[in-house]
């Protein structure tokens, strides 16, 4: 199931409203972070940044083949072999990856997918105990230069409020300038 349009821009555009690695880094993606799930990879934005800056596996996942296609090549291109990108339609069957099996996933600019608290226990069922939730998305602004429709643009709160009923409790809150915001939420035992 695709998620509904959001408005993505061409890659050119969409490297205009981040520094990926700078991003990554307040988010608490480093070294000490093992393996990474990027929900909906898209071109690899933060996928391949991350691949650089943690010790184990980035898991790269895209219901589009041209996705997986482009951040396939990204990391041949710089020499990453710890990239997996995955074909898959994660609304609909999950990540495919193992319960307990990653310390971070990232839900960046996704969740104003149908379902968000479906995703949001998704990312909870493969995270480690302790593992940490990232969630970045447009500013709940109209006057954003690109992002989904305001209707379907989660406010924070709405973020934090579905990741608790999932299990997950706030650990982090950033603002991500000029145009979104990011939270990092962490697993903990039930």
């Amino acid at each position: 199931m695709k998620a509904r349009e959001s408005g993505m821009p061409k890659e050119e555009l969409w490297k205009e409203f981040f520094s990926p690695e700078n991003t990554l880094k307040k988010m608490g993606v480093n070294i000490r972070v093992n393996d990474v799930v990027d929900f909906g990879c898209g071109y690899g934005t933060f996928a391949i940044p991350a691949a650089k800056l943690v010790s184990g596996k980035v898991y790269a996942i895209d219901i589009e083949p041209e996705m997986t296609e482009i951040t396939k090549r990204k990391a041949k291109e710089n020499g990453l072999n710890n990239v997996e990108t995955m074909l898959r339609d994660f609304m609909s069957n999950g990540s495919g990856l193992d319960d307990e099996s990653v310390d971070y996933a990232m839900l960046f600019n996704i969740l104003h997918v149908k379902e968000p608290k479906k995703l949001i226990r998704e990312a909870y069922r493969i995270l480690k105990n302790n593992g940490k939730l990232g969630i970045i998305h447009w500013n709940y602004d109209p006057s954003t230069p690109r992002g989904p429709p305001m209707d379907i643009r989660p406010k924070p709160e709405q973020c934090i409020e579905w990741a608790k009923s999932a299990g997950f409790e706030l650990y982090q809150k950033h603002d991500l300038k000029p145009y979104h915001y990011g939270i990092i939420m962490r697993k903990t035992a039930q």
